[in-house]
């Protein structure tokens, strides 16, 4: 049997997959018996490839045994394999006095205490498997006199159902991304900032639940709440005059630091497309974007500029 594979002392600490020999063995067409095995490959060399599966103990596979192989990417970490939706779900911690509606797989939210779009709109990132699913949403948001908003994957086919009834974007922001990250590494990228010192007075924290402002005086805000070992941010402002001072750095490291203290493991916010210094910022403290998504509404009036 030819040996085919992209193996070699270049892929040791990465992650690869293996097809190999067992000897001894025969296989159902009575050659001899194959088996693949993925793991981070920790060492090569005198004629054996050493491979860490994710559970178990290390397997040594002698190098003539291998039929074929190649690096694999490292798998996402768990916090990257959830859906959009259930992303989503999470992030309505942040909004604790919704009004909410299952809609087979969509949600219905409505806030009378908020305009923010997140708490204003049909949550619509799978099929909802409703047969008049359309005809739902807007009979929900007439009866409580708000315009009709749906949260969609760009290019999706909620996406195609909306705009198929004549929906526009809701506004002329950019798709906003949901940004994730581990509170531990963003947690680590905040004591690295050789700039950051904390100017007088310090952030305060008022804590009501599982939710929690962080102010600096007059400067700087923002809001973090904890669900399922998760940390959400939003609200994250400055004052004009004192931008570029760090103070947006502060506020995310307070809340880092509370929610680390709540028990989570796993940051989240959400930030327009555009929104250049919020991206680095964010980027700085390790958020990668998890997903984009874009607000759409009918065009019964000119669009406007609204917080997420």
């Amino acid at each position: 049997m030819t040996s085919q594979h992209l193996l070699g002392p270049h892929v040791v600490g990465t992650r690869i997959v293996v097809r190999r020999i067992l000897r001894g063995e025969t296989g159902p067409s009575g050659g001899p018996a194959l088996t693949d095995l993925l793991g981070v490959c920790t060492s090569w060399g005198d004629g054996v490839c050493v491979v860490q599966p994710e559970t178990g103990d290390p397997v040594t596979i002698a190098t003539a045994d291998i039929v074929s192989g190649k690096p694999v990417p490292p798998r996402p970490a768990p916090r990257l394999r959830v859906s959009p939706a259930e992303a989503q779900l999470r992030a309505m911690a942040l909004w604790p006095d919704l009004e909410t509606r299952p809609l087979g797989d969509w949600l219905l939210r409505h806030s009378p205490a908020s305009r923010a779009r997140r708490a204003n709109s049909v949550l619509a990132m799978a099929p909802s498997g409703v047969a008049d699913d359309y005809d739902q949403v807007v009979d929900f948001y007439a009866a409580r006199g708000g315009r009709p908003i749906a949260a969609v994957l760009p290019d999706s086919d909620e996406d195609a159902l909306f705009r198929s009834h004549g929906w526009v974007p809701e506004s002329h922001d950019a798709d906003t991304l949901f940004q994730l990250a581990g509170v531990a590494g963003a947690r680590r990228a905040v004591v690295s900032r050789q700039d950051l010192v904390l100017p007088p007075p310090p952030v305060q924290l008022e804590e009501t639940g599982h939710l929690v402002i962080a102010r600096l005086d007059e400067r700087a805000s923002g809001v973090a709440a904890y669900d399922r070992d998760w940390v959400g941010f939003r609200s994250i402002e400055v004052d004009p005059e004192h931008r570029r001072q760090g103070l947006g750095l502060l506020i995310m490291s307070a809340l880092l630091e509370w929610g680390a203290e709540q028990g989570a493991t796993t940051a989240y916010l959400q930030v327009l497309g555009d929104n250049t210094p919020a991206l680095r910022l964010y980027d700085r403290l390790g958020f990668t974007t998890h997903h984009a998504y874009r607000y759409l509404a009918p065009p019964d009036r000119p669009p406007a500029q609204r917080s997420d």
